[in-house]
């Protein structure tokens, strides 16, 4: 009898072991699927409204020009519309740049996307939205808006619904400007510039190229007119092309 008790008892026991380890993975199970709902509702809180960046291939470099394009000095700018050291650069020492060398025809400023989507949740969907506004002629005009607007759409869960104001408030036709924002029609345009910046040797934002030099940090417009300045003088002193012979 004493045998037979001991027999049952491990069989409850073993019973009851299999039942808990059950559950533990019963447990597991729901922790993954709802991490990888959470996941997969960030990738979608992340993108460019119905648009998104899989399996889209790099289009061509181009940025956004600001100036004359035969200006003989070209300021790359490559940013993130969700960094605040951009939002610092574009909203302070911008205007200074573009009255004393962009509308002195001394350069022209091209701004290049580089989105950092690891630490930037919606810099993927402002980026879209600028680039919606240059089909109609306001990049630069969405481009300001944009960065003034960075705190209260910077990590917002709908962060559309402040482009679409700006949007408005620029004058662009919004119905237009919604079905671009939608489509990811600019997806490409966006990863070539940003492929451009990682060609060139970019790492953080806002970042500039000048000449041959690719200076980082929030430049302050007498930095930024030495190195144009700089630029221009390699340009003049460099030595021209042999005549082609007789």
């Amino acid at each position: 009898m004493g045998a037979e008790r001991r027999r049952r008892n491990n069989v409850v026991k073993k019973s009851k072991g299999a039942s808990s380890m059950r559950t533990f993975y019963i447990l597991l199970a729901v922790v993954a699927v709802v991490g990888l709902g959470a996941i997969l509702w960030q990738t979608q809180r992340s993108g460019a409204g119905g648009a998104q960046f899989v399996n889209v291939e790099p289009g061509e470099a181009e940025g956004y020009l600001l100036g004359d394009p035969n200006a003989p000095v070209t300021i790359m700018e490559f940013a993130d519309f969700e960094c605040p050291a951009c939002a610092a650069w574009s909203t302070v020492q911008k205007a200074d740049v573009v009255e004393r060398l962009i509308e002195t025809g001394q350069a022209n400023l091209r701004f290049y996307d580089f989105p950092l989507t690891s630490i930037h949740p919606n810099t993927i969907p402002a980026h879209t939205a600028a680039a919606c506004a240059a089909d109609q002629d306001k990049f630069w005009e969405m481009h300001d808006a944009i960065f003034r607007g960075q705190p209260e759409w910077a990590g917002n869960s709908r962060p559309k619904r402040f482009f679409e104001r700006y949007a408005r408030e620029v004058g662009l036709d919004v119905g237009v400007w919604d079905t671009c924002y939608e489509s990811g029609t600019h997806t490409p345009r966006i990863l070539g510039n940003a492929r451009e910046g990682e060609r060139l040797g970019v790492r953080s934002t806002p970042s500039f190229v000048i000449g041959r030099r690719l200076v980082p940090g929030v430049l302050p417009y007498d930095r930024i007119k030495a190195l144009v300045d700089s630029a221009n003088t390699e340009l003049n002193s460099a030595p021209s092309a042999p005549a082609p012979s007789q």
